[in-house]
């Protein structure tokens, strides 16, 4: 039988050296997770004290919530299975670009690309709601009445048509955010040797360069931006908010799972119906992000 060693000095600050991290997660992710769920299990109005309701507000959410399973699950989905993928893929490309040309070009072309994802709600409201402005001043409009293809102005920003076509547009302009930034730094730090090797041996094209060698160098760079994509994919129902200017947003045509807690938990103040709704959020982010690690995980 093996004798446990003893506790040293040298266990006592690794632990201490983790203290601060283990303070900040429990404080800001941990609490906040357990006090959802407990919540979640309750009807709590902020006014009077949490009353315990057990699965109800569950049960109502997935049979009695007309907007969430009509409107919101399917929008939700949609949205991030373009958003997140169609993000991830841009930003992989763009970094494979910049990694081509000179240094001083791609520091200034990648500062350009990564900036809108730093603006504020409030800046990109102000851009896209001036492209697409639902009178003659919206240079959207503008084009099309100069060219002849309308008669009067649309409301783009109001008409459930053209609504999630356009909060998609936005949300892709301002997806090269971190992941971005991680790509272009696995992408520079590949040893190119590599390459040099793999021509000798019969590799081809640009193409079988990616999928060969670039890829496959930099797979802990390429799952950090999956799950940067993957959770930003799901937490942008902002963008809709801030281009109608309310939540819901019209007929429900951008409204995403995120709105939908604003909704129930700010608008309406049912605390525990919105974190019911959170935490189904959480388990669907959690289940894409099991996904990710299995495509992207390095094995031993």
């Amino acid at each position: 039988m093996k004798r446990r060693r003893k506790f040293s000095k040298e266990d006592g600050r690794s632990y201490l050296m983790l203290l601060p991290y283990i303070i900040l997660f429990s404080t800001f992710i941990l609490v906040p997770v357990l006090i959802a769920i407990y919540l979640s299990f309750t009807y709590f109005d902020v006014i009077n004290k949490p009353d315990f309701t057990g699965l109800l507000n569950y049960i109502s959410l997935f049979t009695q919530d007309e907007v969430f399973l009509k409107y919101v699950l399917p929008n939700t989905f949609l949205y991030a299975l373009i958003v997140g993928p169609g993000g991830y893929v841009l930003s992989f490309l763009l970094a494979w670009m910049l990694a081509q040309i000179q240094p001083i070009p791609r520091t200034v072309l990648a500062l350009c690309i990564y900036t809108p994802s730093m603006l504020g709600q409030v800046f990109i409201g102000v851009i896209w709601k001036t492209i697409f402005s639902g009178d003659q001043s919206g240079w959207m409009n503008s084009i099309l009445l100069r060219l002849g293809l309308i008669d009067t102005p649309i409301q783009f920003l109001l008409t459930k048509d053209y609504f999630m076509m356009i909060m998609i547009i936005v949300s892709l302009w301002s997806a090269m955010g971190i992941g971005f930034l991680a790509m272009i730094s696995g992408i520079l730090n590949i040893d190119q040797e590599l390459y040099e090797a793999a021509y000798v041996d019969g590799l081809r094209n640009r193409f079988q360069e990616i999928i060969y060698i670039t890829v496959p160098s930099m797979k802990p760079q390429m799952l950090f931006g999956a799950v940067m994509a993957i959770v930003n994919a799901f937490n942008m129902g902002w963008i809709g908010v801030t281009l109608s200017g309310a939540n819901p947003t019209p007929e429900y045509s951008g409204q995403l799972i995120t709105n939908h807690i604003d909704d129930y938990g700010f608008i309406r103040y049912e605390m525990g119906y919105a974190a019911a709704i959170s935490v189904v959020l959480l388990l669907i982010v959690y289940a894409f992000n099991v996904i990710a690690h299995r495509l992207f995980d390095e094995k031993d």
